[in-house]
């Protein structure tokens, strides 16, 4: 028994050794392949190239018109660069203390900001600060892409590495301050003073120092030039970041915090050639949509190819000289306007003019960003056009008479009623109340959602009948009308507006590429019959003003000042007004007001007139010589055309106190809202007596 016991004891004591030797080897192995590992990191590293750190090179971008000719130049101002010691310390310190307060304790990368930055991340649920240290955003501008993957961030790291065994950290902050881009087309602290403040780098102050440090990290968004409270915030919290590290005492943040931000003119744009608002929507929807950097756009030697016609934009730029087709301005400010051409049948943007004056690089664009009220140039996408899909006819019977729908009382200029009217009649006056009405009859969720699958924004306010006159909270702008109204004679197929076709390398390695997403949004019988009743608007209604030589359907839009204690005594005035329409080539919106309305500034037109005028202009050049043809027909056309229709059972009168046939998600009507009239239209016929409100 012992015997056995002793020679098990013996097994396992050689087993033990083995075993351990075992361990030993594999720890051994272990170690060896960590240390050829890291052997092979250093070996990359070292072999990398960062010879351009020493001379950057910025290329220029190109803009292709449609047919893939060089319109424009994007580019940066020069790099002029300056040394450390011109170099305000304040400066210096802003920057570290904002970007990278362990600049001068880490080694490239930093462990310490990588775990920081990921447990605020986790902790605020999405990306609100990166870990990347001023040399890694140095190797990522210099090197790499602006892609967020592993192995992008793995060879930023790699470079940054570099970077610290090749130089030191003066030289480091030296270049990452003469390369890092300020916006404004602006690299290098140099020219960013010069841009913001018009001074040399080493004249500036505290306050200025802060605010050039604000603006790396976006560089847009912080720009004092578009946005002083959003920069003034940002400065502020760099001076607050400065304190923190010790870098200033309290007496001098109270001081540079009360110092307001003072900006000099704008000295270079970026852009080299022509089309500058063509090519700021260009560049907002790259960055938007394609998520490029503006750094990419501006120095990376791309090539955007786009729908821009030339011919096109030309037609819109010559029509916004002729200032005789605008309202008279007040001496102290000009009235403003902004238009967009699309072809309906691809969503292309063919021309734009962001507004009228002095053009400021990738300021506002009236013609993309404006977000207005349409007035009745929405009563077609609202009202008329998913009532026809709902069975309704260009001839069906609508009310006119004195409606109270929870309170909500619209009227027409004249204070008159009809009794019955036909659509045709209605949309041909733009007459409010039968608008109201039938938007009442198929529910204000019905227009909801039509507009909805037209690519039409609204609110969470937007729950009232105000909705038939274009009484949005927020609004629109005129690409998105053009848009909306291109699926007219497109059939009822929405192709959603863009300029951008697609974006590739110098060498033609394309990086990213428009694809079509068409909607159908109504039946094609609907759509044909919607563009019968704004020919005949065209024709011999409110938008007779916007006709051209050749098939032209279309819509007016005024809407009236608010009714506020500023404007009482106003006897004939309006704050916007809209001109929306369409031949079978092209799509065209117009929007004409004053950026600021107030008792001092406020339009005396309306949309049949100066907007109407300003449409046909720039729609007769962009159509010059291009023959004349007739809208597309769908094959059961016959159904839907105006005058053709019999009557139908929709025909009822209601009562002068009509209920609300639909109740909303939300309840009731919001009673207060709909006593204002948000969207009631102005009133103005240009002279015609039995018209609506435009």
């Amino acid at each position: 028994m012992d015997r056995g016991r002793e020679i098990m004891k013996g097994h396992v004591r050689k087993w033990a050794q083995a075993a351990g030797r075992y361990r030993r080897w594999i720890a051994i192995g272990i170690a060896a392949m960590f240390l050829l590992a890291i052997a092979g990191v250093g070996l990359w590293v070292r072999s990398l190239d960062i010879g351009k750190l020493a001379d950057p090179l910025l290329a220029p971008t190109q803009l292709m018109d449609r047919n893939g000719e060089p319109v424009s130049e994007l580019s940066s101002s020069k790099i002029d660069p300056v040394p450390l010691d011109r170099i305000p310390v304040a400066l210096r310190q802003a920057i570290v203390a904002v970007e990278d307060k362990r600049f001068y304790d880490h080694a490239g990368v930093d462990g310490f900001g990588i775990v920081r930055a990921l447990f605020r991340n986790a902790k605020e649920g999405g990306v609100s600060e990166g870990g990347s240290t001023i040399t890694q955003q140095l190797a990522k501008n210099l090197f790499l892409s602006q892609e967020r993957t592993l192995s992008r961030k793995l060879k930023e790291a790699a470079y940054a590495l570099k970077i610290e065994w090749t130089y030191d950290k003066d030289r480091i902050l030296e270049t990452y301050l003469n390369q890092i881009y300020f916006g404004e087309g602006q690299w290098g602290v140099q020219q960013a003073a010069l841009t913001y403040f018009g001074k040399d780098v080493d004249k500036l102050s505290l306050a200025e120092c802060a605010m050039l440090a604000a603006l790396p990290k976006a560089p847009t968004h912080y720009s004092p030039f578009r946005d002083k409270e959003k920069a003034l915030e940002r400065r502020n919290l760099v001076l607050d970041l400065m304190a923190g590290e010790g870098y200033i005492g309290e007496q001098e943040r109270a001081e540079a915090k009360a110092s307001p931000i003072v900006v000099t003119q704008r000295r270079d744009d970026g852009l080299r050639g022509r089309y500058g608002s063509y090519v700021d929507q260009a560049i907002e929807e790259a960055i938007r949509q394609y998520g490029f950097t503006e750094r990419q756009l501006l120095a990376g030697g791309l090539r955007i190819y786009t729908e821009l016609d030339p011919k096109v934009q030309d037609a819109v730029e010559t029509t916004y000289k002729n200032d005789k087709l605008f309202p008279a301005s007040a001496q102290d400010r000009i009235v403003q306007s902004g238009a967009v051409i699309v072809d309906p049948y691809t969503g292309g943007v063919r021309g734009i003019v962001g507004g009228r004056g002095e053009r400021v690089f990738r300021g506002f664009n009236r013609a993309t960003q404006l977000k207005r009220q349409p007035g009745s140039t929405f009563k077609p996408l609202m009202v008329y056009a998913p009532a026809l899909e709902k069975g309704y006819r260009p001839d069906s019977k609508l009310y006119d008479g004195p409606l109270d729908i929870n309170g909500y009382r619209p009227t027409d200029w004249d204070r008159r009623y009809r009794g019955e009217v036909t659509m045709r009649e209605a949309v041909i006056r733009s007459w409010n109340v039968p608008a109201v009405w039938l938007l009442n009859e198929i529910g204000l969720g019905t227009g909801k959602a039509f507009v909805a699958k037209l690519g039409i924004p609204l609110a969470a306010g937007d729950d009232n009948l105000g909705l038939a006159l274009g009484g949005m909270q927020e609004g629109v702008s005129p690409l998105q009308m053009a848009q909306a109204y291109g699926a007219f004679p497109n059939l009822g197929v929405m192709m959603p507006a863009h300029t951008i076709v697609k974006v590739t390398t110098a060498d033609g390695r394309v990086l990213a590429e428009h694809r079509a997403a068409p909607v159908q949004a109504m039946e094609p019988s609907a759509a044909f019959a919607m563009t019968g009743l704004l020919l005949d608007a065209v024709r011999e209604g409110t938008a007779s003003n916007g006709a051209l030589d050749r098939p032209t359907a279309g819509k007016t839009g005024t809407t009236e000042l608010p009714e506020t204690a500023e404007f009482a005594g106003v006897p004939d005035g309006a704050k916007d007004a809209w001109f929306v329409g369409y031949t079978p080539e092209l799509v065209g919106a117009v929007w004409i007001g004053y950026d600021q309305t107030d008792r001092g500034h406020y339009l005396s037109t309306s949309g049949g007139y100066n907007p109407a005028l300003v449409f046909r202009e720039m729609m007769s050049l962009a159509l010059k010589d291009v023959p004349v043809s007739a809208f597309k027909q769908p094959t059961d056309a016959g159904k839907s055309v105006p005058g053709k229709a019999k009557d139908d059972d929709r025909r009822k009168t209601p009562p002068g106190q009509a209920k609300k046939k639909e109740e909303d998600d939300k309840g009731k009507q919001d009673e207060k809202e709909e006593k204002k009239g948000k969207g009631k239209e102005k009133g103005r016929n240009e002279g015609k007596e039995d018209e609506g409100d435009d």
